[in-house]
């Protein structure tokens, strides 16, 4: 007797097919944790635009990026070949959401501050959709008041949070501000991006 055919693998959920996202990527060594955040929005079905600042790029390259979206990484506001148009703004247009993974302590005080020097903060500040943080960084800086003052500053304009966990972090001590996992990030992106009906949608009805 032959046995039954093996029914392979799950079909991949296609649940965000026609949302647009933005992945945001500061200097940290949780970079690498991004890509697969970035690969499971992909794989779902999401539209994801990638930027990098000049020190995550000291961690994982654009091109890690460019092969997991099918698209151009943006790392400079000042580099824009394909328009004439300021990206920063074009690239929110059709966003349904802005993530930025890992949020540094110096992004998250330059967002408080409302400060736009790189492609990141610049975009971030012409965002018009939900702006999601998961932030990283050593216990002692996590932990620091003047870090919580503007994380809740930022809470105050209406930015969402995947806090930090605590385990092993890259300074050899374990503690608090190890960046969230890719899956809970994306559970958070989840249930925002599904608050509402894609942009696409909306804007071509």
């Amino acid at each position: 007797m032959s046995s039954a055919p093996s029914s392979g693998p799950p079909p991949i959920q296609q649940d965000l097919a026609g949302y647009e996202t933005l992945v945001a990527v500061c200097g940290g060594i949780a970079a690498y944790k991004t890509a697969t955040l970035v690969s499971r929005l992909a794989q779902r079905g999401a539209g994801v635009s990638v930027l990098m600042t000049e020190a995550a790029q000291r961690f994982i390259t654009p091109l890690t990026f460019e092969s997991l979206t099918a698209r151009r990484v943006f790392t400079s506001v000042w580099h824009s070949p394909d328009t004439h148009d300021p990206q920063h703004i074009r690239l929110t247009d059709a966003a349904d959401l802005f993530i930025i993974a890992p949020a540094t302590a110096n992004t998250i005080g330059r967002l408080a501050a409302g400060l736009g020097d790189d492609v990141v903060t610049t975009t971030a500040l012409t965002a018009n959709c939900p702006i999601l943080l998961a932030p990283a960084m050593n216990t002692r800086m996590w932990e620091n008041r003047i870090v919580q003052r503007n994380l809740a500053t930022l809470e105050e304009y209406g930015y969402r949070q995947v806090p930090p966990e605590s385990g092993w972090l890259a300074c050899r001590t374990i503690g608090a501000g190890r960046m969230a996992e890719p899956e809970s990030i994306l559970d958070a992106a989840l249930t925002l991006l599904k608050q509402s009906p894609p942009r696409s949608s909306v804007d071509g009805a």
